[in-house]
């Protein structure tokens, strides 16, 4: 029953509730984004949702627009520490509020990788994408591409509501820690 209608109503809740707690930080890190003159805002992505049905990502940009610059190079001081916080990943609300997301899933995998997945991988797709999952809270970008999809089919076969409370709060937990961003050493998923 979880999974299937109380998991969406928890997420808009809790959604509309964090929100309102962090409007203030939305807006100073706008207000940041105004004063460095760091434009555009917001990154968009097209990722596989639910079912396999693409939908556009919305997050905090964080790397300078110039994409013949090395990855390394593209970072600037606001967006460095937007990594650091997972605060870049505010603007999915937005994606949660609208039904493409869940605050808790699996991280939603750019469309590019879609005919890489094998058919136990695609499993994944069983439930929507989440701004944080289980992979996140155990290792997230430092983890090889295997160990991802074992904790994202571990959660789409064992999701409930005590289990995302667990991956809420251990996801606090990290954002407080401010571990080392290691996502743009990350190895591209190639099947």
């Amino acid at each position: 029953m979880y999974k299937q209608s109380v998991k969406i109503i928890f997420d808009k809740v809790v959604t509309v509730l964090l929100l309102v707690l962090t409007s203030w930080l939305i807006i100073l890190i706008l207000m940041l984004y105004l004063i460095s003159f760091q434009f555009p805002v917001l990154y968009k992505s097209l990722r596989i949702g639910k079912a396999g049905t693409p939908f556009v990502m919305f997050k905090f940009r964080t790397l300078e627009t110039n994409d013949k610059l090395a990855l390394n190079d593209r970072q600037f001081w606001l967006g460095k520490f937007l990594r650091a916080t997972n605060l870049d990943e505010l603007p999915q609300f937005w994606n949660v509020l609208k039904g493409d997301m869940s605050l808790i899933g699996p991280r939603p995998l750019p469309v590019a990788y879609a005919s890489l997945l094998s058919e136990e991988q695609k499993q994944r797709h069983q439930v929507l994408p989440g701004i944080t999952g289980l992979a996140q809270v155990n290792g997230k970008n430092s983890l090889p591409w295997k160990k991802k999809f074992k904790y994202d089919l571990k959660y789409v076969h064992e999701v409930s509501f005590l289990l995302d409370i667990q991956i809420l709060f251990k996801t606090v937990a990290l954002m407080v820690s401010m571990k080392k961003d290691v996502s743009l050493n990350e190895k591209q998923f190639t099947g």
